[in-house]
């Protein structure tokens, strides 16, 4: 059970991205029924991503970092990137050679989320880098793009390249910031 004390408007702005989570993904299905619905999931992505942005600074303003905070922010992250990519991915709507960054984010997540456990155990501290708030930014933009893709009225606008050339960005980024964790872990590995 949660304590009340670790329930602060941070903790309530995290879990409340990792309850939007269905929401979009029912949202995205529904382009079957009508073709507002990707804008729909479009808007939810942007309110969970706008979200993200917000608990961490309210923590940090109001003084209300928790440990719960540091764990469920980077998961609720996770949780919401890699369900909007697997549903791009199954939907085909990640468009020619756009599904290779997809993996590339889902890849360095999983491997980022294991050295972070790794460098928890022998009381190492792994902070955000500057640049990998960056790689976050351009995921976080580049995937409402690609839910919305050539859904009217902006079919004709080429939102599936623009969003796809973004997550490439993210997932150079992605190898960037993924190495230096990983740089950073290995020296602290025993021999």
């Amino acid at each position: 059970m949660i304590k009340i004390k670790h329930m602060n408007v941070p903790n309530l702005l995290t879990f409340f991205r990792i309850l939007l989570i269905p929401f979009i993904i029912f949202a995205f299905y529904g382009k079957n029924v009508h073709s507002h619905w990707p804008w729909v999931a479009a808007f939810l992505f942007i309110v969970a991503a706008v979200t993200d942005y917000f608990d961490g600074y309210l923590a940090r303003l109001w003084g209300q970092s928790t440990r719960l905070g540091r764990i469920l922010d980077p998961i609720a992250d996770k949780l919401l990137v890699a369900s909007v990519l697997l549903i791009l991915a199954y939907n085909q709507r990640l468009g020619q050679g756009f599904l290779i960054p997809a993996i590339i984010i889902l890849c360095r997540e999983v491997l980022v989320s294991g050295l972070r456990e790794f460098m928890a155990e022998i009381r190492v501290g792994m902070p955000v880098t500057k640049l990998a708030k960056y790689k976050t930014a351009f995921q976080l933009i580049a995937l409402p793009v690609l839910i919305i893709g050539d859904t009217p009225p902006v079919d004709g606008w080429q939102l599936p390249i623009i969003g796809g050339i973004l997550l490439w960005v993210a997932a150079i980024l992605t190898v960037i910031t993924g190495y230096d964790y990983l740089r950073s872990a290995l020296e602290h590995l025993d021999d």
